[in-house]
């Protein structure tokens, strides 16, 4: 595994130390650039001194922070963005998963506060607190009604603290006091819960062939050496060769990203040699991470599962093990982020942060994978015969056997841990998950044959994939189609009910009183020759009209005149021709 000191230590969204000069130097800068500000503290004091009501401290705050998001805004970069001072701490909690708090996934049921799943090695867990138990009191103060981030902000603090709380558990009050402590949400989970200690899981799938399992839902500080143990434990390193990991399958769906430097050590934990990732920015010159020999785990079957909420480091890490031959890719195109983004704690911000893109980062190939408006191909896309698509109920019941499968209940071990693992159909039946039946097909086949043997469709070659992302653009489209029709008809009622007020015209194209129904319009080219002649069906074209590229003819003041369509000759392959 390559030494942390040989490559620059820099995350997709890590939290970086101050790297940016004080006040001081800012006001030594070029007049010019201060200019920049006139306009904003000119409209600032102006409505400080002339708005109607004084304004008061919130609004102040209020327009600072709108004034500092409207710039970051203008960049047209969704992943610049900036985190007001009373945000950092939840923001900070989402980027490492880490917080001081009881340890417990919580939500809220009939207006009381509810356990979803005490967390693992938690204050929560072991106090014995389970799933479904309601905290109905927080240091004296009822939950009923509570938001869950009302309950939340009770809830954490100071580690060392204690909290006291109430829990109820089919109709029993009971009365707990917990001592805060750090608590590090877990991103390395396995198939299901273990039967003896469900704080454990169970990092094999496959027993019989020795498959082992990894899903990784974020690449937190320090995920790539839980990796790196979750395997050993499996047996990836074990003498015995009857006890020995035969292949792996590392599961990044949904993993929006994380820590770079994790993705990279991950990946050199599979690589013995050549490029996992590069970098390159307008202010960093290029730095590439190679794999190197030592650590290097034995080369076992090894199988990706990525969908289109895999990004970012997700990306850097399939894309390297897939460009490098050293696994194949299962699932669907993943998302495309191919940006790298730093923390900056701004020097007056009074605890404020700034997340902001600093640099692109780069698959082996030297290929990369943004997404843009315009774009025919970005991501990771699936190996050739393992596209694997699943449509939204497939999902949503796949969500749901996750989910349950992951909280900790009072009972050892969780439904269905003990069934068939091994068997893809049942996986399928149970799990509702093709994209993981269809990875342990593939596996099992490699194991048992040497070779890979499609589980999946084609998807490569542009057509599938991209007929998958087209079919749902176009749905999308028609959703939105469907919106306008619906708000032109509430216009139109709207319009009808207001009478005489609603004469307002919405456009000057020709008078509001025309009846157009039944009428036609000529669409002719640049000289004048017809090529389109439409029946219109509406009163409703000129609304269409005035977001379009036109515009009222000069020549066109003349109205309620008849008017003949013109035979002109048509223009060759126009729509008359054919």
């Amino acid at each position: 595994m390559s030494a942390s000191g040989k490559w620059y230590r820099i995350s997709l969204v890590g939290v970086l130390g101050l790297a940016v000069a004080g006040s001081t130097l800012a006001l030594a800068r070029k007049p010019a650039e201060l200019q920049f500000f006139d306009p904003i503290i000119d409209v600032k004091s102006t409505l400080g001194g002339l708005y109607v009501d004084k304004l008061s401290d919130d609004q102040l705050k209020k327009m600072q922070d709108g004034a500092i998001n409207g710039m970051v805004e203008a960049l047209g970069d969704p992943y610049t963005i900036y985190v007001p001072a009373d945000k950092v701490r939840e923001f900070n909690k989402d980027l490492t998963g880490e917080y001081v708090g009881i340890g417990a996934s919580v939500n809220t049921r009939d207006g009381w506060l509810t356990i979803v799943s005490p967390l693992e090695d938690s204050p929560a867990y072991k106090a014995g607190i389970m799933a479904d138990d309601r905290i109905i009191d927080i240091d004296g103060k009822t939950t009923q009604g509570l938001s869950v981030e009302e309950c939340i902000d009770k809830l954490i603090g100071v580690a060392g603290t204690p909290v006291n709380i109430i829990i109820e558990r089919k109709g029993e009050k009971i009365p707990m006091t917990l001592t805060r402590a750090a608590i590090k949400t877990r991103s390395v989970k396995g198939v299901h819960r273990q039967a003896n200690d469900a704080e454990k899981w169970d990092f094999t799938i496959d027993p019989a062939r020795r498959v082992g399992y990894i899903r990784l839902t974020q690449f937190t500080p320090g995920c790539a050496e839980e990796i790196l143990n979750a395997l050993i434990d499996a047996g990836i390193n074990d003498p015995d060769p009857a006890k020995r990991l035969q292949g792996v399958i590392l599961d990044l769906r949904d993993n929006g990203g994380g820590v770079l430097e994790e993705a990279i050590a991950i990946g050199d934990l599979f690589l013995r040699e050549g490029v996992i990732v590069s970098t390159r920015g307008r202010n960093f010159p290029e730095r590439i991470a190679k794999a190197q020999d030592k650590g290097t785990l034995p080369n076992v079957p090894l199988v990706v599962l990525i969908n289109g909420s895999s990004a970012s480091a997700s990306e850097v890490l399939a894309g390297a093990l897939v460009e490098n031959n050293r696994a194949i890719a299962i699932g669907t195109r993943s998302y495309g982020k191919g940006s790298v983004q730093s923390v900056r704690k701004l020097p007056n911000g009074n605890g404020a942060e700034l997340k902001v893109t600093e640099q692109g980062y780069y698959l082996p190939s030297g290929r990369s994978i943004t997404r843009k408006d315009t774009s025919a191909e970005w991501g990771v896309d699936p190996t050739k015969g393992f596209f694997v698509p699943m449509v939204d109920k497939e999902l949503i019941d796949m969500y749901r056997v996750r989910r349950d499968l992951e909280i900790i209940r009072s009972a050892s071990g969780t439904a269905g841990a003990t069934e068939d693992w091994s068997n893809p159909d049942w996986i399928l039946s149970f799990l509702k998950d093709p994209q993981l039946s269809a990875a342990v097909k593939a596996v099992q086949g490699k194991i048992d044959s040497g070779e890979w043997k499609p589980t999946g469709k084609e998807g490569l070659a542009g057509t599938q994939i991209a007929f998958d992302e087209l079919s749902r653009a176009r749905k999308l489209q028609q959703q939105l189609t469907r919106e306008q029709i619906r708000v032109e008809k509430r216009i139109e009622a709207l319009e009808t009910a207001s009478g005489d007020l609603a004469k307002a015209k919405v456009g000057d194209l020709w008078p509001e009183d025309a009846e157009l129904s039944g009428g036609k319009m000529q669409i002719t080219d640049k000289d004048g020759r017809v090529v389109a002649t439409l029946d219109i069906t509406g009163n409703n074209l000129q609304r269409w009209l005035l977001d379009a590229d036109v515009k009222k003819h000069e020549a066109s003041e003349e109205s309620g005149k008849p008017v003949a369509v013109n035979p002109t000759t048509p223009v060759p392959n126009s729509p008359q021709n054919k």
